[in-house]
């Protein structure tokens, strides 16, 4: 820990040369300019007296509205060898696996910013792929990220390793060359210490993310930038530098907890009181846990635990069922009236994996007549698995709401994207 506080101090003043902003052009509003009363004066004379008449003209100055933001945040997008194959069903050769994000694309898309976890390394030229233990994802699996519309990922987790220091400087690579951002890996010191931008509807982002472990894997120690782990001192600092750089909301990706296991563990809740409240920090979103957990708040700041899977092979015969659970938190901004940038409430969608229809990503709706009754009946036990984990703590009063569609009272998105069928 200390090894890396020392190294994020002793480059804090190189950070500014080496800022890496993706896509985070901030546009402030000009400053309004009152405009002064004017007056206009008409003499008038007859021949025993003189008077003037004032027409006073008063123009008043509108505002303009706060700024608001929507973030999508989603859970482990875990490449197992199942769900690789299952990316080839949609091409003569290679993978796409942007047809299983179908019915939640329009969520991803519909966001300001829509941020995903890809947990595992990408091979640069698609050789040498694997699923568990030892992860290994094709190109493809990234570029399906990118083309349903996730904006940037977190890839700090215990897999990042996998495949050594080669296997995640080749991560970076592929992301770099399809042109999808990233945060909790790095090429190079500078680029570990440079913040990670975004513009989100003319809000300023900043985004970091660590890990708890590697899996017994060691970096170097001249090597530390490649995965950043979960120390609080250095990612307070990474944050400061971040506010610094003219981010006004600093979004914290953890890779966290307890596989298996809906509520958080000793070392998040450590490491959250560490982190939280803090005038750098603004947002935590967790992941690894592979089942949802709760969402919190310390403070006026949120926490959402765990986000559970998002799209995996693991289910009931090996893990346990809530792992085909996941979700979709949508986190609402907004400005408020000293200019600051608020997370003011909390929403999310239930999803499941549908192992058994090639690993379609469905938005857990019980009340949809386009699947099998089977089908739908899981959609029933999976809302409500999720509400009963994620809503434990806090409730609607409390800005926190479920839902199926972007935002609380917005009916679910499947209708526009799947035809009716069968019940």
């Amino acid at each position: 820990m200390m090894q890396r506080i020392a190294g994020v101090l002793s480059a804090a003043l190189l950070f500014v040369a080496g800022v890496a902003i993706f896509n985070a052009t901030r546009s402030d509003p000009e400053p309004a300019t009152d405009v002064e009363a004017t007056a206009e004066i008409t003499p008038a004379t007859t021949s025993t007296t003189t008077t003037s008449t004032t027409t006073t003209t008063t123009t008043t100055t509108t505002l303009p509205p706060p700024r608001s933001a929507r973030l999508a945040f989603t859970g482990d997008l875990l490449p197992h060898g199942s769900v690789q194959r299952a990316g080839t069903a949609f091409v003569a050769e290679g993978w796409d696996f942007a047809p299983l994000y179908e019915e939640v694309r329009p969520i991803i898309e519909g966001a300001d910013l829509a941020i995903c976890h890809l947990e595992t390394p990408i091979s640069i030229d698609d050789t040498n792929l694997s699923g568990y233990p030892l992860f290994s994802a094709p190109r493809a699996f990234a570029q399906a990220a990118l083309d349903v519309g996730y904006d940037g990922c977190s890839l700090a987790s215990n897999h990042s390793y996998d495949r050594g220091a080669q296997g995640a400087l080749d991560t970076i690579t592929v992301l770099q060359e399809i042109g999808l951002p990233y945060a909790g890996q790095a090429a190079s010191v500078e680029e570990d210490l440079a913040p990670v931008l975004y513009d989100a509807n003319g809000i300023t982002i900043a985004h970091i993310s660590a890990t708890y472990s590697l899996n017994g894997f060691v970096m170097p120690s001249d090597r530390q930038y490649l995965v950043d782990l979960i120390e609080p001192e250095a990612i307070l600092q990474e944050a400061r530098i971040a506010k610094d750089s003219g981010a006004e909301f600093v979004i914290v990706s953890m890779h966290w907890g307890a596989e298996y296991r809906h509520e958080p563990i000793s070392s998040q809740n450590e490491w959250l009181e560490a982190t939280l409240p803090s005038e750098y920090v603004n947002l935590i979103i967790g992941h690894h846990a592979h089942v949802v957990q709760p969402v919190d708040k310390v403070g006026d700041e949120w926490v959402v635990f765990g986000l559970g899977n998002f799209l995996s092979n693991q289910s009931a015969n090996c893990c346990v069922a809530a792992s085909q659970d996941g979700m979709i938190a949508t986190v609402e901004l907004l400005e408020n009236d000293a200019g600051e940038i608020e997370a003011v409430g909390v929403h999310y969608i239930p999803t499941w994996v549908d192992r058994g229809d090639g690993y379609i990503i469905r938005v857990a709706d019980p009340a949809r007549a386009d699947l099998p009754t089977s089908t739908i009946d899981q959609m029933g036990i999976t809302f409500d698995r999720t509400f009963d984990v994620v809503s434990s703590r806090l409730s609607e009063a409390d800005g926190l709401t479920i839902g199926l569609g972007l935002a609380p009272g917005e009916p679910s998105v499947i209708a526009s994207v799947v035809p009716a069928g069968d019940g």
